[in-house]
């Protein structure tokens, strides 16, 4: 048995990866070359939308979407509170005010009810939702999209967790599973692929839609808000020559935008980690099921996150819900002692409406799904290197941690 250290999350990379990027190396093109757009169609082949615009991260995905639907002060965005930082602060970046949504406090997904409350609190100035897809696990935005209200909001679906996940809800006769990330339900879809997701760029994001003009407006926020296309020139004088042909040199800035370009170095790694998306999904898969067996027997004090129904993961993470209370432990002890252990954990996540910056900006909220979850939840290691040796060890050291039977 390996007695390596494992982290909560690692990436896969063999030779075929090292060997797209080697390739952009020897190039001539480092930045916005071939590899850009060639990444942009792989993945919006992937997962069924029209376009896809790469990015340099995953919250660089959320605020080119928000500055997309042009939010801004006055408008409201509705954010679970169980989420990474940036889905909530996307909001903030463009002036907007965001109203927290409580949570499912197994599966730490927001559900039709709490995005019901939400829309309450949020007194009629509710534009838009960014419902979270969690750990792999998908939001269910078909329900979530029928609330009443919710046709007036955008919805952006943060799936920074969630590629290679289908949701399996039956909506017709003949309707076909939906693949996170076709934005069947949404304005748009994004996606991170920082090293623990599953599958990297090393840094980057995408965001996906099948919205034309979008799209476009995307890929121009992402460089500077540039344009190049003769006719969104504005400035006719200095755009064209005497024969009224464009200017070579010319380009025009209608609004300001970021630099949040991909680059072809990361795209190419990208492309070729998408070629194994369904081997790495798989994999987890497996592994996700050898730890529900091996947990098992540690129950009631720690159980797999709750199942969202009809929904076919691709899992980012692994993560039990443990009573310390009742074992006794807290789960500062037991993460020590499990990273003594060669074992790292993680949690995912703190409740965003707890942080500093939010408690100051809206005053304490008190949402009891999200303090549930938050209270029992630990991320335990999960990437496609893992053995079911490496599962069996985790485990034991889980129960050793918490003095379960023979711990």
């Amino acid at each position: 048995m390996s007695t390596a250290f494992l982290p909560y999350g690692r990436q896969a990379i063999d030779d075929a990866d090292v060997a797209a990027v080697v390739e952009v190396l020897r190039g001539p093109a480092l930045t916005t070359g071939p590899a850009v757009p060639a990444f942009e169609d792989a993945l919006a082949q992937t997962v069924g939308a029209r376009y896809a615009v790469a990015c340099s991260s995953g919250t660089a995905a959320l605020h080119l979407a928000a500055l997309a639907l042009e939010l801004g002060p006055g408008d409201v965005v509705i954010v679970p509170t169980i989420t990474f930082l940036a889905t909530a602060n996307a909001a903030r970046y463009v002036g907007a005010d965001v109203v927290f949504s409580d949570v499912d406090p197994d599966t730490g997904l927001m559900a039709p009810a709490h995005l019901e409350a939400a829309l309450a609190d949020a007194a009629g100035r509710a534009r838009a939702v960014f419902p979270v897809h969690l750990a792999g696990q998908a939001a269910d935005t078909t329900a979530l999209s029928a609330v009443d209200g919710a046709d007036s909001l955008a919805m952006v679906e943060d799936a920074c967790h969630a590629l290679g996940t289908r949701a399996e809800r039956n909506e017709g006769e003949g309707e076909a599973a939906e693949t996170v990330g076709e934005a069947r339900h949404s304005a748009m879809c994004t996606f991170s692929f920082h090293p623990v997701k599953t599958v990297t760029t090393g840094e980057g994001g995408a965001i996906t839609t099948n919205n034309l003009t979008l799209a476009d407006r995307l890929r121009a926020l992402r460089s500077h808000g540039m344009v190049r296309s003769p006719k969104e020139f504005e400035d006719r004088e200095r755009a064209f020559d005497h024969a009224g042909r464009a200017n070579p040199w010319y380009y025009e800035m209608p609004e300001a935008g970021f630099n949040y370009r991909a680059s072809d170095i990361h795209c190419a790694l990208g492309r070729s980690q998408l070629g194994k998306l369904e081997q790495f999904v798989e994999r987890r898969r497996a592994l996700v099921e050898r730890y529900d067996a091996a947990l098992a027997p540690l129950a009631p004090l720690v159980r797999p996150l709750g199942r969202a129904p009809d929904c076919r993961p691709g899992w980012h993470l692994y993560v039990t819900l443990i009573d310390f209370a009742a074992a006794g432990r807290t789960r500062d002890d037991v993460m020590r002692k499990m990273r003594d252990a060669g074992i790292g954990t993680q949690v995912h996540y703190i409740p965003v409406h707890r942080q500093p910056y939010y408690r100051r900006t809206y005053g304490e909220q008190h949402l009891p799904g999200a303090e549930r979850y938050y209270e029992r939840c630990l991320s335990l290691p999960l990437f496609p290197a893992m053995n079911d040796a490496d599962v069996d060890r985790v485990v034991d050291a889980l129960a050793t941690a918490l003095r379960i039977g023979n711990g």
